[in-house]
């Protein structure tokens, strides 16, 4: 598979100066299979460079996985140039609103209302499908398949494992570990604990040695202690992750939008020194915007 970063802030685009080496897109990544079939995993603004590149493409059938709708995933769908194409085929993949209940083609359209946007789903002139997804359900995209598992942030947010000729690729999407909300003498304590246990061990029996772990990073042990219940980890829990599946890589993306280059840095070589790699350890490696890897 061919992997190329094409957004990797998190929350909201953040542009500048500042961000010029690891970019200010928010999250997109473009994974091409071994037959060049292309997924497309979350619409953020990072979607909108993509589109460009593909312009010389068409007619083309882009399968787009959808982790979950907050906005600094679904923002650049609008600006999708072959959506307004005629004969180009695009999938969407998504997961359904429990609160509201609507699926992904409900959720998606409000972005096109004329209060926000001045071009209406039904004027698309690209055949659009949507398919609202299942946990573990599992798609076929030319020789890859791509299957899901719920993870934890305050939507429902899918995982996604993209496997091809024994190859594979999970992102977390937005995903913070769960911890037992109850205190220790709470009568939901205990049984919370073995949810938490359970879901844990979904987890990583779902990404168990995973050849690239993209997860969410937002945050630093110190800046979490803040925003806990925000939905999203650190640079120790993506570490932790990625040992206790036995990944080969780790990319730390969503990088928190008001962090500059510089600041990212020492972050990520300050969780290098401390976690020196062991023998069995993951790559650690920092998510940039325009970034391409084969795996």
């Amino acid at each position: 598979m061919k992997i190329r970063f094409w957004g990797v802030r998190g929350s909201i685009a953040s542009p500048g100066p500042n961000t010029l080496r690891y970019g200010g897109n928010t999250t997109c990544i473009e994974i091409r299979t071994d037959d060049d079939a292309l997924i497309i995993i979350d619409g953020g603004t990072g979607i909108f460079p993509l589109a460009q590149t593909l312009l010389g493409q068409m007619p083309l059938t882009a399968h787009i996985f959808i982790t979950h709708t907050h906005w600094d995933h679904i923002q650049g769908l609008p600006f999708f140039i072959p959506q307004y194409i005629p004969a180009n085929r695009l999938v969407l993949h998504g997961a359904h609103d429990p609160v509201e209940q609507r699926d992904l083609r409900e959720i998606l359209t409000y972005q096109y209302q004329y209060c926000y946007f001045p071009v209406r789903e039904v004027e698309l002139k690209a055949n659009l499908e949507y398919v609202t997804l299942k946990e573990y359900q599992v798609i076929q995209v030319g020789d890859a398949t791509v299957s899901c598992i719920y993870m934890n942030h305050p939507v429902l947010n899918l995982g996604y494992r993209v496997n091809c000729n024994g190859k594979s690729v999970f992102f977390t999407g937005d995903h913070e570990p769960i911890t037992n909300i109850y205190a220790d003498d709470h009568h939901y304590h205990d049984e919370y604990s073995r949810f938490i246990e359970a879901k844990d061990k979904a987890i990583l029996d779902f990404i168990d040695q995973v050849d690239v772990l993209i997860a969410d990073t937002s945050y630093t042990a110190a800046e979490y202690a803040m925003k806990k219940g925000w939905g999203h980890g650190t640079y120790d829990t993506s570490v932790a992750l990625a040992k206790a599946c036995r990944a080969k890589k780790l990319f730390f993306t969503h990088h928190e939008p008001t962090r500059s280059d510089d600041a990212l840095e020492k972050i990520y070589q300050e969780t290098l020194e401390r976690y020196p790699r062991q023998p069995g350890d993951p790559e650690y490696l920092l998510a940039q915007e325009g970034r391409y890897f084969e795996v």
